[in-house]
């Protein structure tokens, strides 16, 4: 059996469980190939981590359930690859855009919600100030969208103030 960790997939051992073992504190996330972690500086084996956090062993799962969980993993892993092979200026272009709608949602509301798309209108300046030059075709498009917000705000503003 393995499991999935942020640090990479590890093989767990079954044939002897080990207790929680006290440790110097340290890095609170390490994990290590052997198939134990360490979280708040007690090691723990993967199963008794599985255990504490609440996640089923594999063991325990239904034969549909198990279907389920290794479709879930190959569309996980589908999702890897695609934004592995996607370049970054475009998902972070995505990503602007995202904080774009974020703030026209907010300017839509009635009443409109001014601190909230001000706070998604300087989120998404950040990251295009920020990464000036940096985001490919994308950056005058992102620039173009990031003007019409603003005067979008400023009208919006100016509407709420006289009501």
């Amino acid at each position: 059996m393995s499991l999935w960790t942020p640090g990479g997939e590890h093989e767990v051992p079954r044939d002897k469980p080990q207790q929680p073992t006290q440790q110097p504190p340290a890095d609170p996330t390490r994990h290590d190939p052997a198939g134990s972690a360490e979280v708040g500086g007690v090691e723990m084996d993967e199963d008794a981590l599985a255990e504490a956090l609440g996640i089923p062993s594999l063991d325990e799962l239904s034969d549909e359930e198990r279907a389920q969980l290794e479709e879930a993993m190959a569309q996980m892993a589908e999702q890897e690859r695609q934004l592995a092979t996607t370049p970054p200026d475009v998902v972070i272009a995505n990503h602007v855009m995202g904080l774009y709608e974020l703030a026209a949602i907010h300017l839509r509301q009635n009443p409109p919600n001014l601190n909230e798309a001000s706070l998604a209108i300087d989120a998404m300046s950040s990251m295009v100030d920020g990464l000036e030059g940096r985001l490919g075709e994308n950056e005058a498009t992102l620039r173009n969208a990031r003007a019409q917000l603003q005067q979008a705000f400023v009208g919006v503003s100016s509407a709420v103030e006289q009501n």
